[in-house]
């Protein structure tokens, strides 16, 4: 078990409840070869942080963009917590360092790790909520996620990848991409897809995700990289 002072160090928060902080790095994985282990792995609170997590933004943008539809809030709140998005602050806060994981999923270090650092995130508000209540994790969500609006707005991050690789394709290539489920892996609690998209017969691009919607979106966005979009 990881020593998680350093790490409390690091976000500026020091638990009352230390089981918590451990919860919150306590993969699923890592309770089938450590059963002697008497903590509750982390997806209940991550299902609380997830919820903590939207209503945090979802305030900060309301009020920070009191002009903006509720199409444009929407966007911009997926684009502030999606996986992509709370991956980066999980690692720049270095909480792989902590990951309480399985032998097998220690070693992968792709797509799957961002998963679990994205959970993981989400995972430690929840015990943050728990912790230090609304207001500590307030703040903590206002240093480490909102300070990112500005660069997500400045680059377009937000914008739907789908709709624009598909008003872009019209226009250029005279087609509506479509697009098929190329592989499907892992276990049903945690299902992995990989989405190809096509215009017309020729693969442009491939995209992962933990639904099909979210691999469709990351083709989509691989496939305006690889057209100069």
């Amino acid at each position: 078990m990881p020593d998680f002072t350093e790490f409390e160090k690091t976000i500026g928060i020091t638990f009352v409840n230390k089981e918590l902080l451990k919860q919150a790095f306590l993969h699923r994985s890592y309770l089938n070869e450590n059963r002697s282990v008497n903590i509750e792995h982390n997806e209940r609170i991550e299902f609380l942080g997830d919820a903590v997590l939207e209503l945090v933004v979802t305030d900060f943008l309301f009020h920070r963009f009191p002009k903006q539809t509720e199409g444009d809030l929407t966007a911009y709140r997926s684009a502030l917590v999606n996986t992509t998005t709370l991956s980066a602050v999980a690692s720049s806060l270095n909480m792989g360092n902590y990951l309480l994981l399985s032998k097998g999923e220690a070693r992968d270090m792709g797509r799957a790790r961002q998963y679990i650092l994205a959970n993981t995130y989400e995972a430690l508000v929840g015990a943050l909520y728990l912790d230090q209540g609304y207001e500590g994790v307030r703040g903590f969500i206002e240093r480490t996620v909102l300070p990112l609006i500005d660069e997500i707005i400045e680059k377009r991050l937000w914008q739907d990848h789908k709709s624009l690789f598909q008003e872009k394709a019209q226009e250029k290539a005279n087609t509506t991409p479509s697009y098929k489920t190329l592989r499907e892996e892992g276990p049903d609690h945690g299902r992995h897809f990989i989405v190809g998209v096509f215009l017309g017969e020729e693969q442009i691009a491939s995209g992962e995700g933990m639904s099909k919607q979210e691999a469709e979106q990351n083709a989509a966005e691989k496939a305006l990289s690889v057209k100069n979009w």
